[in-house]
């Protein structure tokens, strides 16, 4: 029986080396694809790399205070992450806090000042058509530009014209209006209309509205309209108190800004479309028609019914009701109009585009569909100086932790300390180039809980060489050499070692299940740092201690090998305390 065992444990300590090749390797491969990556460094969070945290409070309509319930909430953070990652910010964060708020974390970087502005844009989306409109302040809209003419929007909210046919005329922000008194005439029967049951040709009687419900529209257009003449766009306080609040089945008054910059008010009727009915919408170089930046809008299958009904309608119209406006957060973001219904179930805006505001209303047609209004409780900047302060401060407590650790080793454990140092060099390689490369690939953020995971993490790993170093040592003080003191010890360190890991990646995983924003980047990095202590001590130290024992310097036990058996304690070897046989009899013999 001890023939195999022999053999078992030469082929147990003849295999260190390939270990040590496979984690090199691993290293290496890591390196060399942070490098290929171009992402040397990990992603920095909002509390270092500095940025925008802002707080949203969900508004009950009136008497649908219901509204505001989990399933709501969570679909709201479901699309405010889409309509911000859409940007390309895809490290920022977005979060539920209590019952009515949503916190909104984004980082100082790519897009992230022209995301700021579309998270606080959060109302619902609206295609309303146009009733009326006119320069704030008097004046009618301007005449059309030819297409393709250069925008003088200076805020990129751009208008354009709807249409499945790319040639198709551009159109600026407006049309020549129709005379006062023909104009108020047909806004009156357009409200008119919109206030009383639709005809049906299978009762007449039913085409012909009442006196009473007559004489009500036309009292709720002629409030409408007075409202409309007295509203001043240019007025920031006016423009906050229009649009945003009305029901979607009501008409309402709007603002907008036009290619040249100026103010436009608008009279809108009931809303035909909403935004759940855009499936996709997306900002297009047109170079094939010179047309230029353009968004398509492709509809789901009830939105492509019902923007045909509604294209078709207005086509028959004449300008500025053939237009329809596109109302997000109670603004007018584009009016396009339209010379004929769009049946294909997708659209075209062209106009005074440039890439940016193209993309900006492509993301909003997309993502711009919240199930509740929300408002702006507070909006706080971190600063990038902030951020490296903290970062600083973080990285200087890692290395004061760092500095300890290593001189207890060094003090402690003499040459064993050797080994230690050089796995915790390998599990920070790890750990930095894994974190390096989680940035681009899952849109991991190095945040500053997160960098005290990392801290935390020294001392897991510090705590796995100490329980093999002291098993190994107790073998020793027992009488046996080191060779065998390095492999019997192993066993019983590793299940020690594994049980100690097991019980921190739990406190890890269920500190990031239950957890929201910075607390789960803390948990993340600490079980992230918990696996990797395993691969460390099973793919380096254990196999590059198996290698240190056989030099004289470890084998020998050299007093400042800190394996010295003289400076243990060690017991006399096992082989020098067997029992001496028992002397034999002369009677019996």
């Amino acid at each position: 029986m001890a023939t195999p065992k022999k053999g078992r444990s030469a082929s147990a300590q003849s295999k260190p080396g390939r270990s040590l090749a496979l984690i090199l390797i691993a290293i290496a491969a890591l390196t060399g694809g942070m490098f290929a990556s171009g992402h040397t460094t990990p992603r920095l969070g909002i509390d270092l790399a500095g940025g925008t945290s802002i707080t949203l409070r969900a508004v009950p309509e009136a008497g649908n205070e219901s509204a505001i319930n989990k399933t709501n909430m969570d679909t709201a953070v479901s699309i405010m992450e889409r309509r911000v990652n859409g940007l390309g910010v895809s490290e920022s964060e977005v979060q539920t806090q209590g019952r009515e708020n949503i916190i909104v974390n984004i980082p100082k970087g790519t897009n992230s000042e022209q995301a700021r502005k579309q998270v606080g844009t959060t109302a619902k989306l609206y295609f309303r058509p146009v009733l009326a409109t006119e320069v704030s302040g008097g004046g009618t809209a301007p005449s059309p530009s030819p297409t393709g003419s250069p925008s003088g929007s200076p805020s990129g909210q751009p208008s354009g014209k709807a249409s499945d046919k790319p040639e198709a005329t551009d159109k600026g922000s407006g049309s020549p209006s129709a005379s006062p008194t023909t104009q108020g005439r047909a806004v009156t029967d357009a409200l008119r209309a919109d206030a009383t049951p639709s005809a049906s040709a299978s009762d007449p009687a039913k085409s012909s509205p009442s006196p009473s419900a007559s004489g009500g529209s036309d009292a709720a257009a002629g409030k409408l309209q007075e409202q409309y003449a007295k509203l001043d766009c240019t007025d920031e306080k006016t423009r906050s108190t229009v649009g945003d609040t009305a029901k979607a089945s009501d008409p309402t008054l709007a603002c907008g800004q036009n290619a040249q910059g100026q103010w436009q008010k608008y009279i809108l009727g009931p809303a035909e479309v909403d935004g759940t009915d855009v499936d996709k919408a997306q900002a297009v170089l047109n170079t094939q028609t010179g047309a230029g930046w353009t968004v398509t809008m492709d509809f789901t299958d009830g939105g492509a019914k019902k923007f045909a009904d509604i294209t078709g309608k207005l086509a028959q119209n004449q300008s500025p009701q053939n237009q329809f406006a596109i109302v997000l957060d109670g603004d007018v973001v584009s009016d396009p109009y339209v010379r004929q219904a769009l049946t294909g179930g997708n659209a075209e805006i062209s106009g005074n585009f440039n890439q940016q505001s193209a993309q900006e209303l492509a993301n909003m047609l997309t993502y711009g569909a919240l199930p509740l209004t929300f408002k702006v409780d507070s909006m706080t900047t971190v600063t990038a100086a902030l951020g490296g302060d903290q970062l600083q401060a973080g990285l200087i407590a890692g290395a004061i932790g760092l500095a300890l650790v290593v001189i207890y080793l060094l003090a402690y454990y003499r040459g064993l300390s050797f080994i230690a140092i050089l796995s915790l060099l390998v599990s920070a390689a790890l750990t930095y180039t894994i974190m390096s490369l989680l940035g681009p690939t899952i849109g991991f953020a190095l945040n500053l809980p997160a960098v005290c995971g990392a801290i935390v993490a020294i001392g897991i790993t510090a705590d796995s060489f100490i329980v093999y170093f002291e098993r190994v040592r107790d073998e020793i003080r027992e009488g046996r050499s080191l060779r065998p003191a390095v492999e019997r010890a192993w066993p019983r360190a590793r299940r020690t070692i594994l049980v100690s890991d097991f019980v921190s990646f739990l406190a890890a995983a269920v500190l990031f299940i239950v957890t929201v924003g910075k607390v789960q980047g803390f948990a993340f990095t600490l079980g992230l740092t918990t696996l990797l202590d395993v691969v460390v001590v099973f793919l380096f130290t254990k196999p590059l201690l198996t290698l240190m024992a056989r030099r004289p310097f470890f084998a020998n036990g050299h007093k400042w090998s800190g394996l010295d058996p003289k400076s243990l304690g060690a017991q006399p070897p096992l082989r020098r305390t067997r029992r001496p046989a028992a002397p034999v009899d002369p009677k019996e013999a």
